[in-house]
């Protein structure tokens, strides 16, 4: 089926043509194995220097190209387009957004080639949505060095990443500053990851909880002093990205469940000639139409530089809400069938959750766009 029947034509046809080369790479590639790494909770390293050959991060400066790729990636497999956000977006984009020249020549080139993988390390064990004020991880200066302590926690890519980018609250002057931490030159102790275990969405992200003291040089600290200067810039192009993310995860359970219903047999022929059915898939293909058009939309106006924090969070809320909505009921059309990970459905339906909750709670996404509509605003 053609997913993109209604916006492809965003695409040129260079564009095209490398979406079509990440899409055979899914199905050949990641499709196959993907199942079992979910059940172990493991990422498949070897497909790193796959994404090597496809030559897709560029720190998200493709917008339009970047929401395609993320939509195909989470149509296989949610945790892939997470990995390629986390590195491409999040890690590298910080270095592009705040980063000197010099640290661009750097870094770039070697994230670019996968050679570093990146990881993004914002979020605490105590402060997730109030991270702006109650950010308890520290940095102090002392001459061309800077002293960084602090617990980060939920950390995608942490277990295995060559270098963070470690936010931290200085202790002169209270602002939020952003570092490059090379873990490959941190001793054991300076950087120390512990896998978060027990997960039951987006199982094939590698999360941890990172315990950081290591001192860093002047040369590694991002530019801009404030939440808003860079992060709030970073985490604005990140939220429409998980709505993308969340676009492709119903692309992929309205794949199967479609499949699915047009093989199983009941009372004598295929469930898909079922009336019932038939609405759960229309209403699934209306909710990933209308979350396509907001996400190729808000990916305009990324590419434009004309995207507000506002219209990202507007994504990012209402196409995990709809990805709640459309997974819920591709899985019914499963029944009990829906309950094995031979049938896929599972790992959309599970993603699914964690997607609502990660880069900003759809509360707080409303809650944004609340203050936006009346001027006021609703935070405590």
């Amino acid at each position: 089926m053609d997913f993109y029947e209604l916006v492809k034509d965003n695409l040129d046809s260079t564009q095209q043509q490398k979406l079509f080369e990440v899409e055979k790479w899914l199905i050949e590639k990641v499709q196959p194995i993907i199942n079992q790494y979910w059940l172990n909770d493991e990422f498949p390293l070897e497909i790193i220097p796959q994404i090597k050959e496809l030559d897709i991060c560029h720190g998200h400066t493709d917008s339009l190209l970047t929401a395609f790729i993320v939509m195909e990636m989470a149509r296989i497999e949610p945790s892939i387009a997470t990995f390629y956000d986390i590195h491409s977006g999040l890690a590298m984009r910080s270095i592009l957004v705040a980063g000197t020249e010099n640290q661009k020549k750097y870094w770039i080139p070697q994230m670019q080639s996968l050679e570093k993988i990146g990881c993004f390390a914002l979020t605490e064990p105590d402060d997730g949505s109030d991270i702006s004020g109650g950010m308890k991880s520290t940095c102090m200066r002392d001459g061309d060095r800077w002293a960084l302590n602090g617990i980060k926690n939920w950390i995608g890519n942490s277990t295995f990443a060559d270098i963070a980018i470690v936010w931290a609250r200085d202790i002169d002057d209270n602002k939020i500053r952003g570092f490059i931490v090379d873990i490959s030159k941190a001793e054991p102790s300076e950087f120390v990851v512990n896998k978060i275990q027990n997960k039951f969405g987006l199982k094939i992200v590698q999360n941890g909880k990172v315990d950081v003291h290591i001192i860093v040089p002047e040369e590694n600290r991002l530019e801009g002093s404030s939440f808003k200067d860079p992060i709030l810039t970073i985490l604005t192009q990140a939220r429409y990205i998980v709505g993308c993310e969340a676009t492709g995860c119903q692309m992929g359970a309205f794949e199967h469940a479609l499949k699915y219903a047009k093989e199983r047999k009941q009372f004598g022929k295929p469930i898909a000639s079922f009336q019932l059915i038939q609405d759960l898939l229309v209403k699934i293909l209306s909710n990933i139409t209308a979350c396509q058009c907001l996400c190729i939309r808000c990916a305009h106006l990324d590419q434009e530089g004309r995207l507000t924090p506002q219209q990202a969070s507007m994504c990012k809320a209402f196409c995990t809400s709809k990805c709640r909505e459309s997974v819920a009921m591709a899985r019914e059309i499963f029944g009990g069938n829906g309950m094995s990970i031979d049938y896929n459905i599972g790992r959309y339906f599970t993603d699914a959750e964690a997607l609502y909750s990660y880069e900003g709670t759809y509360q707080i996404q409303n809650l944004i766009i609340g203050k936006q509509i009346t001027g006021m605003s609703a935070f405590v």
